[in-house]
């Protein structure tokens, strides 16, 4: 290894450049540099961390001061193998100062130097606690400690002790040791951290499925992701975490609720009112959920609407007529004329309005009093009224102006509710169908003219299960830019909601939605929870802010959580690096494979700590043999959680690796099948075979390989287990096993049968009886198949240098032929077939290119194995003799781990959905029409112009790093319109020929046909 120096520069700030002082030659192979803080904080000077040591050095006379990094006691890691700080966090105060540095095994030390005359005489090391091991920590001034991962979820801490009073023995560089030696410490769970919080992260996700296991109309993601004894399964779903706070079963089967406060000036709910088929429940809030009987509501019969009305009254609309209640208890009731009566009602805090049997509208406004008045005119409506809504009285007004009607001739109009031409129709809006639900509302965003102010929108929901957004002028009453999502099959029901202290969309359909304006933008995500019915805003001391809802014939009480999130995620964790898995559609069952390198296996780590056990007591005198005995007896009892605590290192060469079968839903374990010590899975599939002596029969096929060393690839040989699937799924039995002669690669079900990748090799394999059977072979592959797909009878090879070949079948001449390639050497990571002529490539590099076949490609080319065929009629390049053409390129900027076509939302299109190792996910989605790709490519190439990188790097010049950029438009890029300052937007949206919300519009369409 070359030598390391450590070189001291000198900053001058008045002529602004650095001045080399000082160098000097490492002893140590050094990995961190730890600035001490100097003047009148410190000593100066610098922490050297290098393998098993920590070093002090300064200028001047400061003498060299050097302390060996403890280890644990009896650790099952080999004891040659060196000892690293991997992050260090300095906290510093007026008084002292200290420094954490956490260790490759996650133990995380208390730094302190002892300092005389400013000269260090002592760096003392003290363990402090044990965490998940990270690439970054930060002690925050509060008192808390952050801890990044590179893999895995990240930590904060809230530091509840410095670790001073404690007994754990403190570590010296006074001590005497002898050179080598060091201090030994026996690590325990958390004593001076509390864990307060976790910022999960998918980093990084290592295979993925798109598909609907749960049958919930949208596919759910199916990931694995982390590394080691930190990985996990996760199924993860589009929507919003919610909590639930409270269920309880109901008398019969309600069809509306509603929460009331007794007053204006009450900070939580009052009651909770639950109206049936024909009566009305009456629950009072308090410590606890009760009914009562003189809140003055009318239980008798069904209620409509329920609700606070002026300052401390409350209104009960019914089929028959409205109950106001006053605060003293004096009722006014107000009856339906004749026959008639109430089928719809909308209700704010100062206005009623009733929609009575055969169109007719009766409107109330309250008077200073408190009293509530009819209006003297009424209005006939030329058609039955589906629903209404009024919005919420404007902070000092007297009334709305505006009443929002929907009616059965597939229309909704907004009429008046101004004294000056009140009950007059303003504007109106055909749908598409009948509609079933309004809902007015404010939400804060930036106008055209770029001032903050919130905006009022009519949510419509129809009967087709689509939610209409559209913004109404708060003057004229206008409606105008409409926006469109489909949510379900049922018609939609919006309810208003409270949420962070702005109002929101509650929109129910076969799935319940949630729609609202968070951090700058809006949002429509679902929910992830059973379909409710009905909804209402609820605030008690125990749930601040959240949702009293019925589903079925059970009143439940629920809280939103993480808003914001695209997705919520349902965890499992595994026990090694999981590397691919299947799924088995009949039982909806996934088959893991999970295989760590550097690692024990459970008998391998038993083992040797059973040796370790018995060195100890063997190793003690007579007099101490019993201690060593019950020492002996605890080590074998300790169980220290591996995800914390990391899992001991077992040297290169050395792997563990099983096969898990899981039932996703459930996040259930159904079987394991674990492998002996350097026997590692790589590969699996499932397949049906022709010739399978129990027909229909489903098996799963999973390569192995023993003794595999990384660099250069080499090992003892490999494996392919076939395995038959049992009991529905939830068992596999092993049929046979049969060696192979290099690592497998790569597996993919062919006609019946199955390919495999062996090395550089491609074979094709059938079902024997005691082991799969080789029937045809292709050693043309340059290095290493990392992957297959088949469409029909076209077989895509990836090689992890050379790019992908097409490779045909030949049945009649039992002959696997390459008959086109690529020109250039990719490294390839992943490739999906996206039509019968186009494939998607990813590499290592973080590029996704696009490569297309000639339409007249002949695939009935001839191999030469014997080499006799003349120079020029070999294949162009020493390849195939026909090429790819590159149809599109992109960098992404991080290796790509999965990549295929999905339908990521019910009803849309397909897209390119890709991951990547940090835990990104993402697609690509084609453009349908010529004038879309116009408006994406001016609007790109402006945002280039005026959204520069924060880091001063061109756009172009980033996503063309490897091969330049062709036939891809930067989505992210075009996103940042939302964020830019108003003056921007507008310069952009004039040079486009635009509106600001049209370009807005445009932009929300692209992403929600295909995506959320």
């Amino acid at each position: 290894m070359a030598q390391q120096t450590l070189t001291y520069y000198e900053l001058d700030l008045g002529l602004n450049h650095v001045v080399r002082k000082y160098s000097e030659p490492l002893e140590d192979h050094a990995n961190i540099l730890i600035s001490v803080p100097g003047g009148n904080e410190g000593p100066s000077g610098v922490l050297i961390c290098s393998e098993n040591y920590i070093t002090y050095k300064n200028f001047g006379d400061q003498p060299d001061i050097r302390c060996p990094i403890p280890r644990r006691r009896n650790d099952l890691d080999d004891p040659e193998r060196g000892m690293l700080f991997v992050c260090t966090a300095t906290h510093k105060t007026k008084s002292m100062f200290f420094f954490l540095a956490q260790t490759e095994q996650g133990d995380i030390f208390k730094i302190t130097l002892e300092v005389d005359e400013d000269a260090v005489t002592e760096i003392k090391l003290k363990y402090f606690d044990t965490a998940p091991v990270c690439s970054a920590m930060c002690v925050l001034k509060t008192g808390f400690l952050f801890l990044a991962s590179e893999y895995g979820n990240h930590y904060l801490y809230q530091i509840a002790h410095l670790g001073e009073d404690d007994d754990e023995p403190e570590f010296s560089s006074a001590m005497p040791l002898d050179e080598g030696e060091t201090f030994f410490f026996q690590p325990r769970p958390l004593k001076n951290l509390v864990l307060v919080d976790e910022m999960e992260s998918f980093a990084p996700i290592l295979h993925c499925n798109i598909t609907d296991l749960n049958n919930e109309d949208t596919p759910q993601l199916y990931t694995v992701c982390g590394r080691g004894p930190r990985s996990t399964l996760r199924v993860l779903r589009h929507g919003l975490e919610v909590s639930e706070m409270a269920v309880s079963d109901l008398p019969g089967s309600p069809n509306a609720v509603w929460t009331v406060r007794r007053s204006i000036h009450d900070e939580y709910d009052s009651y909770i009112v639950v109206s049936f088929g024909n009566a009305t429940l009456v629950l009072s809030i308090g410590e606890t959920v009760e009914e009562v009987t003189d809140s003055g509501f009318l239980g008798t019969t069904p209620t409509l609407s329920c609700s606070s009305i002026g300052n401390d009254a409350l209104l009960q609309i019914y089929p028959d007529g409205i109950r106001h209640i006053r605060s003293d208890r004096r009722i006014n009731e107000w009856k339906t004329p004749g026959k008639k009566y109430i089928v719809k009602c909308a209700v704010n805090q100062r206005q009623v309005v009733i929609a009575l049997t055969g169109g007719e509208l009766v409107y109330f406004e309250m008077d200073q009093t408190g009293q509530l008045n009819e209006y003297t005119e009424r209005k006939e409506m030329n058609s039955e009224v589906i629903c209404m809504a009024l919005p919420r009285v404007p902070q000092g007004e007297q009334r709305a102006r505006f009443l929002a009607v929907g009616l059965a001739d597939d229309t909704v109009r907004i009429i008046s509710l101004d004294t000056s031409n009140c009950l007059t129709p303003l504007s109106s809006q055909a749908l598409p169908a009948r509609p079933e639900s309004l809902c007015i509302v404010e939400m804060g965003q930036q106008d055209d003219s770029g001032t903050n102010s919130s905006t009022m929108f009519l949510n419509i929901g129809i009967s087709i299960g689509v939610l209409l957004r559209t913004v109404m002028d708060s003057v004229t009453g206008e409606l105008s830019d409409t926006r469109t999502r489909y949510l379900g099959a049922r018609p939609v029901k919006l309810f208003r909601i409270p949420v962070q202290g702005s109002d929101a969309v509650l929109a129910i359909s076969s799935r319940t939605w949630l729609s609202y304006y968070y951090q700058s933008r809006f949002h429509v995500s679902p929910l992830s929870y059973d379909t409710l019915e009905y909804a209402c805003g609820f605030s008690s001391e125990q749930c601040i802010q959240g949702i009293v809802a019925i589903s079925s014939n059970t009143l439940r009480i629920l809280a939103l959580e993480k808003l914001g999130a695209v997705f919520n995620q349902q965890t499992m964790p595994l026990k090694y690096t999981p590397r691919k898995f299947v799924i088995d559609e009949d039982s909806s069952n996934m088959i893991v494979i999970e295989t760590d390198h550097n690692t024990f296996t459970e008998n391998s780590k038993s083992q040797r700590k059973q040796q370790q056990a018995e060195d100890m007591v063997e190793s003690a005198d007579d007099e101490h043999r019993l201690e060593a005995a019950k020492m002996a007896e605890q080590f074998l009892a300790e169980d220290l959680p591996e995800e914390t605590f990391s899992s001991p290192k077992a040297g290169t060469g050395m792997w563990a690796s099983q096969i898990r079968i899981v039932n996703p839903s459930k996040s259930d374990t159904l079987e394991i099948i674990k492998f002996e010590q350097n026997e590692a899975a790589f590969s699996i599939c499932i397949c049906q075979f022709n010739n399978s002596p129990i027909p229909g029969a489903t098996y799963v096929v999973v390569g192995t390989t023993k003794d595999l060393s990384i660099a250069p690839r080499q090992c003892s040989g490999g494996f392919l287990y076939t395995y038959q699937l049992m009991d529905e799924g939830c068992h596999m039995e092993l049929v046979h096993k049969t060696p192979v002669d290099d690592v497998p690669g790569a597996l993919c079900p062919f006609q019946g049968r199955l390919l495999v990748g062996v090395g550089k090799l491609l074979r094709i394999y059938d079902l024997g009886k005691k082991k799969l059977l080789r029937k045809c072979e292709n050693k043309h592959i340059p290095n290493f198949v990392l992957g297959i797909k088949v469409t029909g009878n076209r077989i895509l090879v990836s090689d992890n240098q050379e790019s992908v070949h097409f490779v045909k079948y030949k049945a009649g001449e039992n002959a696997l032929v390459a008959f086109a390639d690529d020109t250039f050497p990719r490294w390839v990571t992943q490739a999906t077939m996206l039509d019968y002529h186009t494939t998607a490539v990813a590499d290592k590099f973080g590029n996704i290119a696009v490569l297309r076949l000639a339409q007249d490609a002949n695939e009935n080319v001839d191999e030469d194995p014997t080499g006799n065929k003349a120079i020029w009629d070999r294949g162009l390049l020493n390849g195939a003799s026909q090429k790819l053409e590159m149809v599109s390129m992109f960098h992404v900027g991080d290796t790509i781990s999965y990549l295929d076509l999905a339908a990521l939302i019910p009803g849309g299109s397909e897209a390119l959905v890709y991951a990547t190792l940090s835990g990104s996910i993402g697609m690509f989605v084609p453009f349908k029409s010529r004038e879309d790709i116009a408006f994406f490519q001016h609007l790109e190439m402006h945002l280039r112009q005026e959204a520069p990188p924060i880091c001063g790097r061109d756009h172009l010049s980033y996503r063309s790093s490897y091969i330049p950029v062709k036939a891809v438009i930067d989505g992210d890029l075009c996103e940042q319109f939302n964020s830019l300052d108003p003056v921007k937007r507008k310069a952009i949206a004039d040079e486009l020929e635009k509106g600001i919300s049209e370009v807005s519009k445009q932009l929300e369409e692209m992403r929600t046909s295909t995506a959320f």
